[in-house]
This record gives C-alpha cells, structure tokens and sequence, in this order.
C-alpha cells in the first residue's frame, strides 16, 4: 500500500510539473508570436476593409481595437519572455527525472527512503523554478499543449484524467455557459422582434 501511494505521489507532482512546464511555455509562445499575429490580421482586415465598405462598422472596429489592447497587453509582458523560456525547460527537465523516478520506483522491490529523498529534492526545486504570474489565457494553451501535445501515459497509469474534470478548464466552461446564454438571449431578442414584425404586417 505505502508503495502504491508513493507511486501516486511520484505521478500526481509529475502531472504538476509538467502542467507548469507547459503553462511557462504557453506564456513565452503568446509573447512571442501574438503580437506579431494580431497586427497582420488587423492590416489585412485594414486592406479588405478599403475594398469592401461593408467590413468598416463600427462592430469590426471596435473588435479591432480590442485586439490592439491585446496586443498592448501582451508586449508589456516581453520583458518576461526569456524568463518563461527558461523556466519552461527547467520545469521540463523536472518532468523527465520524475518520469525515470516512477520508473525506478515501479521496479525497485527495496527499501523506498531513496525514492523518497530525490522526490522531496524535485519538489523542492520545483517550488523555486515557477513564475508566480502568466499571461491571461495561458493556461487555456497549456491546457492543450499538456494533454494533446505530451506524452502522459506514464501519469496516466497512477493519475487518470477525466475530459471534463482535468482536460478543459473550468474558466473556459464558464466562458461557455456564458457565450451560449448570450447567443440565447440574442436570439430570443431577434425572435420577439421577427414575431412582432409579423404581427404588424398582418395586421396592415
């Protein structure tokens, strides 16, 4: 049983370690690629828009303006970058030595007070190698970079992941809930108005 739980142990900081890892990562790809991204779609919207006069209302404008707030936002951050990064590969190297624990761990029929002390020792610098703030929406991308891109199987086997529990973010299911209530009351709205509209017809 005492190894059982330590092999739980093992695989439960791993998938924290490795989670951060990623959410590090995840914050050092917004800053580097975002900024650029959000400026080539607003100029090629800047280009279709000379085109098609359609496209300059003040719907899109505004979306255009929030994006440039991101932007803003994100380069404010740029300073970070090569933190992010480094922490990143640490936290990586980390996720790997825990990975080759379990494994020593899974096969040593010995006394554990070993695995024990270099499980505390990863611990312990696992406290000292993470940023203490992330970009806004990061870890939504590490999300994705953790379960879809990493191989987890090792953690999977003492941890297993739920899709709804683990694998999606609770602020993005509460993003959700909200979008579809907003689409909802929408059109709820629209309906009433198309009702209305033909009421009134009829009634001429």
């Amino acid at each position: 049983m005492e190894k059982n739980n330590l092999l739980k142990h093992i695989a439960e900081t791993g998938y924290n370690v490795g989670y951060s890892a990623k959410l590090h990562f995840a914050s050092f790809e917004m800053i580097e690629k975002l900024p650029g991204l959000i400026s080539f779609l607003s100029t090629a919207f800047g280009i279709y828009a000379l085109a098609f006069s359609e496209l300059s209302t003040k719907f899109m404008s505004c979306t255009l303006l929030v994006l440039g707030l991101i932007g803003l936002y994100i380069t404010m951050k740029n300073g970070e970058k090569a933190n992010y990064e480094e922490k990143g590969k640490l936290l990586t190297d980390l996720f790997n030595e825990l990975k080759h624990l379990l494994a020593e761990a899974e096969q040593t029929s010995s006394d554990a007070n070993d695995i024990k002390r270099k499980l505390q020792d990863i611990e312990s610098r696992y406290n000292k190698s993470c940023a203490s703030h992330h970009v806004m929406f990061a870890s939504w991308f590490a999300h994705y970079k953790f379960f879809w891109e990493q191989q987890t199987e090792w953690i999977e086997k003492q941890r297993p992941f739920g899709f709804f529990r683990d694998k999606v973010p609770l602020t993005l299911w509460f993003s959700l809930i909200v979008l579809v209530l907003l689409i909802a009351f929408n059109c709820s709205s629209l309906l009433d108005a198309f009702c209305h509209h033909l009421n009134d017809n009829g009634g001429s």
